[in-house]
């Protein structure tokens, strides 16, 4: 009788990754002001999440709308500013190198505002001195990682110019045009839509559709066009964790993206609002959204779609917690 062949290992999940690597960033830049040989401790948490994202990109994205990555939102903002970057930046088929370099760029883009976190978490608008730090910390950032031990200076261009706009209205000093690397354009497109999808103690998340027109509609100040489209092609209208709505009143989650424009949506309530579950959890039930009669009509917040699942009931193993 031959030998019965060895178990495969379960992939490692996704979630568990991602929040393993938040953990990890936060540790390293609360004391990065101690540090004086941070970067290659850095750089390992950003290998972390390039792996994260590279298991299952349309996971790594879920997790993002689905607010499944833990810690204060600081912190958690630059790791799902990274994986949007590290999605865009394989789309445009950039080197592993070069991906590594953003992924360390965008974790560390904010560190200079750490210590203000708790005074920025309120809906109205910012005084004058307020204004004045934020647009100062991409220079208290830069100066951070410096002390910490960086000597990237492509790493260090990327958060000293994630603010910047190619008509010279940005921040901390106003570059434009051919000054502005394309890496730190790319953090800046990242940062702004990763701003507007996630949620924050003051205010609701704004759908990803209505985010990435917002986002689109500034396209002059990126200067990109070629970048900008790849953005939206990567990301889609209605992103993996996107809930929505289709044309037969079902509501549903998006699941994943086929690469031409499509998705697939799997239904949690049927079109009289009656869940879709029996005694095991969520019945299968999958659309593509290029059949007509199941196109995606809207996406709904989590207090319109009004259903309850994890992610692991959608997406199985690699996305437990």
């Amino acid at each position: 009788m031959g030998d019965m062949p060895a178990p495969q290992a379960a992939a490692p999940s996704v979630l568990h990754e991602l929040n393993a690597a938040n953990r990890r960033l936060e540790k390293l830049l609360v004391d990065l002001r101690a540090e004086r040989n941070a970067e290659s401790e850095l750089r390992a948490v950003a290998r972390d999440v390039i792996r994260a994202v590279e298991l299952n990109p349309d996971i790594a994205l879920a997790c993002i709308f689905l607010n499944q990555i833990n810690g204060t939102y600081a912190v958690r903002h630059c790791i799902e500013t990274a994986i949007v970057a590290i999605i865009v930046a394989h789309g445009l088929r950039k080197a592993d190198s070069e991906i590594l370099t953003i992924t360390a760029a965008a974790l560390t883009m904010n560190v200079g505002m750490l210590r203000y976190q708790n005074t920025f978490h309120k809906s109205s608008a910012l005084t004058s001195e307020e204004m004045s730090i934020v647009r100062r910390h991409p220079l208290e950032s830069v100066d951070l990682l410096r002390d910490a031990g960086v000597s990237d200076e492509d790493w260090i261009a990327c958060v000293l110019q994630h603010h910047e706009n190619d008509d010279g209205s940005g921040y901390p000093v106003g570059c434009s045009g051919v000054e502005i690397q394309q890496n730190a354009r790319l953090i800046s497109l990242a940062d702004r839509y990763c701003a507007q999808v996630s949620a924050r103690n003051y205010r609701s998340s704004v759908l990803p559709d209505t985010a990435l027109a917002s986002i689109l509609s500034d396209e002059a100040k990126f200067g990109d066009h070629a970048l900008c489209t790849q953005f939206a092609a990567k990301l889609g209208k209605f992103p993996p964790g996107t809930l929505v709505r289709l044309q037969n009143a079902e509501v549903g989650v998006v699941t994943q993206r086929d690469g031409n424009g499509a998705v697939q949506v799997q239904c949690l309530r049927d079109a009289a609002g009656k869940p879709l579950r029996d005694a095991s959890g969520i019945i299968q039930i999958v659309r593509r959204s290029d059949d007509p009669e199941c196109a995606i009509s809207e996406a709904l917040s989590e207090d319109q779609a009004d259903v309850r699942f994890s992610m692991k009931q959608i997406w199985g193993e690699q996305a437990s917690l």
